[in-house]
């Protein structure tokens, strides 16, 4: 599956800016009655996307159309005003109506990553030296689709993370009676199976010291939506400092894998105007 096809982009824009107020193109309240003609969303929105797929930084993705300030400014302000949740949200409800969520199959696991500027939720990396790392512990049905989060330090152990990622299923509404959560040798312990013991699920659970086929159950699915989160480079190498810039990110991200999945899923079984001649 392609990152961030350059189709994509406008139908991307078109979501995010209805989320977003109509501001006049200069600043009404200056004493002197002018002012610099104010950057355009757009321009910015574009700026965010580069910055999502290529992980460089802020000054050097800005240039005379735009400079960094502006950028750090504008992603704030969506920030404060959820466009970045919203528009997540917007793109989940489609496949969820269209293709259907797997939520009777569950897959949590957390994935370390590289957090070089360290920040909130960075921790020391036990796999990279002890440099400073972030391990988002993902959930994702049982097709890889990203259901939610929880953002912790790369020196915090995965089962801990487990109550509080489970949580995340709260905010998906009614669910399957039998939920069954897959988990890798990691959660191999009385804690865990406690734990999904009270909360009405089931625990599929990899045993320590015997090895299995990853495809001998489905907690891959899992693994591969961290590969697809890590392809765009702002999450594979984060220098974002504060926990809600890094849900931004993962948001945008997770709303590009919704869109990219919904089409790849639905182009065998459904028609539509502009339908691509071959799958994504």
């Amino acid at each position: 599956m392609s990152v961030l096809p350059s189709w994509l982009t406008k139908p991307l824009w078109d979501q995010f800016s209805a989320l977003l107020p109509e501001r006049p193109a200069y600043h009404p309240d200056h004493p002197l009655g002018c002012h610099r003609r104010r950057i355009s969303d757009r321009i910015v929105f574009d700026k965010v996307l580069q910055l999502l797929r290529f992980g460089c930084s802020y000054e050097a993705i800005a240039d005379t159309t735009c400079p960094a300030t502006t950028i750090r400014n504008r992603r704030d302000e969506w920030i404060r005003r959820g466009v970045f949740a919203k528009c997540k949200q917007i793109a989940l409800e489609p496949f969820d109506r269209i293709v259907g969520l797997v939520l009777d199959q569950i897959a949590v696991d957390g994935a370390i990553t590289k957090a070089p500027g360290g920040g909130e939720v960075a921790g020391h990396s036990p796999v990279d030296r002890g440099k400073q790392g972030l391990k988002p512990s993902g959930m994702t049905d049982g097709y890889g689709i990203p259901l939610g989060r929880v953002l912790a330090g790369a020196n915090r152990r995965d089962s801990p993370l487990l109550a509080p990622t489970l949580d995340r299923l709260n905010d998906l509404g009614p669910l399957p009676e039998d939920i069954t959560v897959h988990l890798d040798a990691d959660y191999d312990s009385n804690t865990t199976r406690t734990l999904l013991s009270e909360r009405g699920l089931h625990g599929r659970i990899a045993h320590k010291g015997e090895k299995a086929p990853i495809q001998a159950i489905q907690r891959w699915h899992v693994e591969r939506t961290h590969a697809w989160q890590n392809a765009f480079h702002r999450l594979a190498r984060c220098y974002e400092r504060r926990a809600i810039a890094i849900d931004a990110f993962f948001d945008l991200a997770d709303t590009i894998i919704f869109v990219l999945s919904l089409i790849r899923r639905a182009w065998s079984t459904h028609r539509w105007d502009g339908r691509p001649k071959r799958r994504r």
